[in-house]
């Protein structure tokens, strides 16, 4: 398995502890900050590249960006890869692809939520998200 699929992964669970377990990560204020570029290409062979920036401090473990993105149904969102980050203060560039059948995301209007998110680095590794945003994006063909 590459990184970037173990990041993936390690995002992905951490989203799904996030839906199972929102009392843990209410517990934790967010220090820090995201921001999603305004435009989210989309390749012939269906990958969707998301980016933006982070910066974030006082991370207790290991640190990730993970996506999704939604477009037309709203109950349907795609995630899109997840990459490690790290908590130093200092604004970063993150950046997110997956490959994904062509055509599930067609050029124009869609939704994007991207979070920045540690794992405690012991005992149950526990989410507590640092940063979220959630906005309007364009999709366009690279």
């Amino acid at each position: 398995m590459s990184f970037r699929q173990a990041a993936g992964a390690a995002a992905a669970g951490a989203a799904l502890l996030l839906l199972l377990a929102p009392s843990a990560t209410a517990l934790s204020a967010p220090s820090g900050e995201i921001t999603v570029d305004p435009t989210v290409t989309v390749a012939a062979d269906g990958t969707i590249t998301l980016s933006g920036t982070y910066r974030c401090t006082g991370a207790a473990g290991p640190v990730f960006v993970s996506s999704t993105v939604t477009q037309g149904d709203p109950s349907v969102s795609h995630p899109i890869g997840g990459s490690s980050a790290v908590c130093d203060g200092a604004e970063h560039r993150w950046s997110n692809a997956e490959k994904n059948a062509p055509h599930t995301l067609v050029p124009g209007p869609a939704q994007v939520e991207a979070t920045v998110f540690d794992l405690s680095a012991t005992g149950l590794p526990l989410p507590t998200i640092h940063a979220t945003r959630k906005q309007d994006i364009t999709v366009v063909q690279s």
